[in-house]
């Protein structure tokens, strides 16, 4: 039997919604590499010019259980900081995986701060189980915001006023 399931994740941040979008879920191609080359190898464009329908490759490392993914852009709206992707090819699509797609919402916090807000809704293979990978994808997830959050905390470069995707 096919199911389809769901988790959610909330990460505050100090780091303004703005510069953290950008970076942790717009720029992260450019970024993964520098900020986790433990674990991302390499990662470019495949096709688009960022915006929706865009799909972007990552390239991991042998110390991950699949070498590389596929992510398309499905929505994104820049000035909400908000987009939903969807895995389209890797990462345990058509091994453990049919779909899998993340709404990531960076929202602006009362201090100046952020709150990230990911949901992330997968289907999996009939037979397949899951054990500990919600709690792996949750640390993961979190991985990435924390590593983006101190880059931009040593950074201190001017907050935008909008987020943009840019390759």
């Amino acid at each position: 039997m096919v199911s389809t399931n769901s988790w959610t994740l909330e990460i505050p941040s100090p780091v303004a919604a703005v510069r953290l979008f950008r970076a942790a879920v717009m720029d992260w191609h450019t970024l993964a590499p520098k900020l986790a080359s433990h674990v991302v190898a390499s990662a470019h464009p495949v096709e688009g010019e960022g915006g929706v329908g865009s799909v972007r490759q990552f390239n991991f490392t042998s110390g991950m259980p699949f070498g590389y993914m596929k992510e398309k852009l499905e929505f994104l709206d820049a000035d909400k900081c908000e987009c939903k992707s969807t895995l389209i090819e890797g990462g345990g699509i058509g091994v453990a995986i049919e779909t899998a797609t993340s709404h990531i919402k960076v929202e602006a916090a009362a201090d100046g701060g952020s709150l990230v807000k990911v949901n992330s809704t997968y289907k999996l293979l009939s037979g397949v189980e899951v054990n500990d990978e919600i709690a792996k994808a949750k640390e993961s997830v979190t991985a990435i915001f924390k590593a983006t959050e101190a880059f931009l905390i040593a950074t201190r470069k001017p907050t935008t006023k909008t987020c943009s995707y840019v390759i």
